[in-house]
């Protein structure tokens, strides 16, 4: 989200604006061959191939490193896993802190019970036949540091990708929402180096979700150097473009109104037709609009032109769901979260 919260039990402080399955089935024959059942699949009949929402929880609490479970951070709840699928959501973004999983430096040891905990509902989450992302919420920030060791965020992700790359529902997201960086071809070389990482790992069927500075907002994304981003390359040929965008006046996701009623599709288009135009993939990874008409309709435009062009897009999730999110005005938490009460059936008739 363009925005950095710090997480206490009861709730997020803003900071600063602008800051945010398949088990196998072998049938033995006389002949000794096996034969693979189908992956159980999330019920998909919408418009996009992926379409679900954010998960929040574990990074929470950002200032207090490594923090203390229940405290000052915690894991999405399979409960409400549960329910979206059965919505017809099909892709859930988790997001944590890459200190509290690999904690002491980008080239050291993974934390074992914070990668149990991440396992866990990652484990649950392709079990139910949905993809998990895989989002270390960092803004290109290590401790509070931009982050400049390309080769240290390499390593940081062949450390963690090689514990999911035996599952093909799981997604990688190099990093949230880059900003202020020192130049743009720091950020193509990290995501790059994300890339290589998550590959050199043994992790080549699954898809790499990268993003862009200036918090990878879809509005600016030809504006603000992410052209630059087409250059990446990757060996198995599954990257996909994560854009954020928010519809209130500064893009920021940090108010209930939203521009106009027609704000949504007209922020995406220029983004829309850069995919195009280079044979990219595009995902919005971030979208939310207040519980009101004007942003209901906003909502509903981009999504209807995303499902118009999905020779661009893949889909797109909710920020955001999570068990501490109380009355947060986006909150898609069933049963009573105040997105998921104003907004579930118009998505699960645009997803």
């Amino acid at each position: 989200m363009e925005t950095c919260y710090v997480a206490s039990k009861v709730g997020w402080e803003i900071l600063a604006i602008k800051m945010h399955f398949s088990k196998l089935a072998v049938i033995a024959g006389t002949v000794a061959l096996a034969t693979a059942a189908p992956p159980k699949k999330a019920k998909r009949a919408g418009n996009f191939e992926f379409f679900g929402v954010n998960e929040s929880g574990a990074e929470f609490g950002n200032l207090n490193l490594p923090g203390v479970l229940g405290t000052d951070y915690t894991w999405p709840v399979t409960s409400t896993v549960d329910t979206l699928v059965a919505d017809g959501m099909n892709i859930f973004r988790i997001a944590l802190m890459m200190e509290r999983l690999v904690p002491n430096s980008m080239t050291g040891a993974l934390d074992a019970t914070y990668l149990a905990d991440l396992k866990k509902i990652v484990s649950y989450i392709t079990g139910k036949g949905a993809y998990a992302i895989i989002d270390p919420h960092n803004f290109a920030r290590y401790y509070g540091e931009v982050i400049t060791d390309t080769a240290g965020f390499e390593a940081w992700w062949k450390t963690v990708a090689a514990e999911f790359k035996s599952d093909s529902k799981v997604i990688f997201d190099c990093n949230n929402e880059p900003h202020d960086m020192p130049s743009m071809d720091l950020v193509v070389q990290l995501n790059q180096g994300c890339i290589n990482g998550i590959r050199a790992a043994g992790a080549t069927s699954q898809t790499i979700f990268v993003e862009g500075t200036s918090y990878s907002g879809a509005w600016t994304w030809t504006t603000s150097g992410n052209t630059a981003l087409a250059a990446l390359t990757d060996p198995s040929d599954k990257i996909v473009y994560e854009m954020h965008q928010y519809l209130d006046s500064d893009g920021s996701g940090t108010s209930e109104a939203c521009v106009s009623a027609t704000i949504g599709q007209e922020r995406i288009q220029a983004a829309t037709e850069w995919l195009k135009a280079n044979g990219k993939k595009g995902i919005i990874g971030e979208f939310a609009g207040g519980a009101n008409d004007q942003c209901k309709s906003a909502v509903t435009g981009m999504l209807q032109y995303m499902a118009k062009n999905t020779d661009a897009w893949v889909g797109a999730l909710w920020w955001g769901g999570g068990p501490w999110w109380g009355d947060y005005m986006y909150s898609m938490e069933p049963p009573s979260g105040i997105g998921y009460s104003y907004y579930i059936d118009t998505l699960k008739n645009l997803g």
